[in-house]
């Protein structure tokens, strides 16, 4: 999961609506401080031993963040040549914050 692909597909969050389920690759830390509503939590580390535990991506693409859109480029490159229908959401959660699309987390929400 190293190599950082040259092109990944990519949404906006403006694009994603506020119930949308996403896959956050964040750590613990930044997890609990703050993430979207339907969010699954599936840390880039471990990504490749918990594929049974991501959204079903049948339906249309999943979007994958982060906190700004690197480590969640590198997921969405590297579930996408496992078959998974993915894309990387353009600024991660701190765009999604900056839009005002709703966050849950403990105590008052907020981005690491």
């Amino acid at each position: 999961m190293s190599q950082m692909p040259t092109e990944v597909p990519t949404t906006t969050v403006q694009d994603v609506p506020d119930d949308a389920i996403v896959i956050d690759v964040r750590e613990a830390d930044e997890w609990a401080a703050g993430h979207a509503p339907n969010a699954v939590h599936v840390p880039l580390g471990e990504l490749p031993s918990r594929l049974d535990d991501l959204p079903d991506t049948d339906a249309g693409p999943v979007p994958v963040v982060c906190r700004s859109g690197s480590r969640s480029a590198r997921a969405v490159a590297w579930l996408t040549r496992q078959g998974f229908d993915v894309v990387n959401l353009d600024g991660g959660m701190r765009a999604w914050e900056a839009t005002g699309k709703p966050l849950h987390g403990a105590g008052e929400p907020r981005i690491l």
